[in-house]
């Protein structure tokens, strides 16, 4: 699932997974209606963007953890300026890589395999 609430980096993000050969996938532009999406349809991967309106990118993960069906889903913040604050409270929410934006194609596929394995 590719979780960010502006729809050009949206499209960037899918179009570089549509590259990589990653062609199912949900998308959503708001951290609230994707935990509600997720509690419904699982996935094994969430790429969310850290700052968004109402529920950040890592008060998605805190929700992700906390929730029973989605605890263990791979979890993969993107973001512009990632700050030490913000890498160790992921760390400590159990956030499993993160991509800085803007990025590659290349990038984002190792980021990937980090988390999943060889694609």
């Amino acid at each position: 699932m590719v979780v960010d609430d502006m729809s050009t980096s949206r499209g960037i993000i899918t179009q570089s997974l549509d590259e990589i050969g990653i062609k199912n996938y949900m998308v959503e532009n708001a951290g609230q209606s994707a935990f509600q999406k997720l509690t419904q349809t699982p996935v094994h991967l969430v790429l969310s963007d850290y700052n968004m309106p109402g529920m950040d990118g890592l008060g998605l993960l805190q929700a992700v953890r906390g929730h029973q069906m989605t605890q263990r889903v791979g979890f993969i913040l993107v973001t512009g300026k990632p700050t030490p604050e913000m890498i160790q409270v992921g760390k400590q929410l159990g956030l499993n890589n993160i991509v800085r934006k803007p990025f590659t194609v290349a990038t984002m596929k190792q980021a990937i395999e980090q988390v999943v394995g060889r694609l």
